[in-house]
């Protein structure tokens, strides 16, 4: 991680805001999305870590925004980013809804191993897509939260109903874990994409050395920025898809440009997640046409930072956070 100056820490001290977005639906455990903006020389960016997440984890994050905020990263090979539509752990009755909001998309994303339910609950979310959806390409998302066992008997229950998965990403926890899986699932016709042994890992070459993965997922904040990022997918030499960590369009932002910067491209990426939130800070929020993202930097609204702005103590959680993170660079 670059050191910034202390002109930058400064800048940052003095544009930022914290703000409270309500979720539509819970994702990732969420319903509500925490996030620092802040204004640089090169315009706004976004530092929003998980809040379990440790300080030495948000410092990589603010890192990643520090490096946004204050350098150009405009020469870019692709002015729009193809991307799919995300589908949270929810009852079938509920996908029709939660889809629509994503307008036209070839892909959808359908997150599986949600804590409290069982297989039976993702596959029957599976059909509903399904039959919702007869062209779309499907992927799975596990976040690590099958076992082996359990990631086989999915795989071979959906090839015996016919459904054909495009990838299963981070299907089980580990990389001795997905080395065991991978050969099993590629039999089935499915590949294997990594996404936690990437992002959370010190090491995140070990899964490519133990051949893994068929698929690296890279989100541009949790590696530390673009460049760091872009550095990764060269290292793999793997498909790369560019993700997002469920934030706002300040955020997607970021993950554009790297989208925007990779050489090959050949998976829609996951960064039309603004659909998620119940609110944006952007008045032209960075949301799909016809499954496409213009990449461009946007600027939050003063209303809408207003209007969203998070209580004083968690205002005080947030900038306390910033300092103790802002020394670790």
């Amino acid at each position: 991680m670059s050191t910034p100056t202390d002109s930058q820490l400064q800048a940052l001290r003095a544009s930022a805001r914290v703000l409270r977005i309500p979720m539509r639906t819970k994702f990732r455990g969420v319903l509500e999305r925490e996030v620092l903006l802040f204004e640089g020389s090169h315009g706004w960016a976004e530092w929003s870590p998980f809040l379990e997440y440790s300080d030495d984890e948000a410092a990589v994050w603010l890192a990643a925004a520090l490096d946004f905020a204050n350098n150009p990263h405009d020469e870019l090979l692709r002015q729009s980013i193809g991307v799919n539509a995300t589908l949270p752990a929810v009852a079938p009755a509920d996908v029709a809804g939660i889809l629509g909001r994503f307008g036209a998309f070839r892909t959808v994303k359908i997150k599986v191993a949600e804590p409290g339910q069982k297989m039976a609950d993702d596959l029957a979310r599976i059909r509903e897509v399904r039959a919702l959806y007869p062209a779309a390409k499907i992927r799975l998302d596990a976040n690590g939260g099958y076992s082996v066992g359990n990631a086989m008997q999915l795989g071979h229950r959906l090839t015996h109903a016919g459904i054909q998965i495009e990838y299963f990403e981070q299907p089980v926890a580990t990389v001795d874990e997905l080395a065991k899986l991978r050969p099993a699932l590629n039999d089935l016709g499915i590949r294997v994409a990594a996404d936690e042994s990437i992002r959370k890992a010190a090491d995140p070459m070990a899964v490519v050395r133990a051949e893994a993965a068929d698929i690296v997922v890279v989100k541009a904040a949790p590696l530390g920025g673009i460049t760091r990022a872009l550095a990764i997918c060269s290292e793999a030499g793997l498909p790369a898809v560019i993700s997002s960590a469920l934030e706002t369009s300040v955020g997607i932002s970021m993950g554009l440009h790297l989208a925007a910067k990779l050489p090959l491209m050949e998976y829609d990426c996951g960064l039309a997640t603004v659909a998620l939130l119940a609110d944006d800070v952007c008045d032209l929020s960075l949301t799909p046409i016809e499954g496409r993202i213009e990449v461009r930097r946007v600027a939050p609204s003063d209303e809408r930072m207003t209007r969203l702005a998070a209580n004083d103590e968690r205002s005080s959680w947030w900038l306390d956070r910033l300092e103790r993170c802002a020394q670790l660079l």
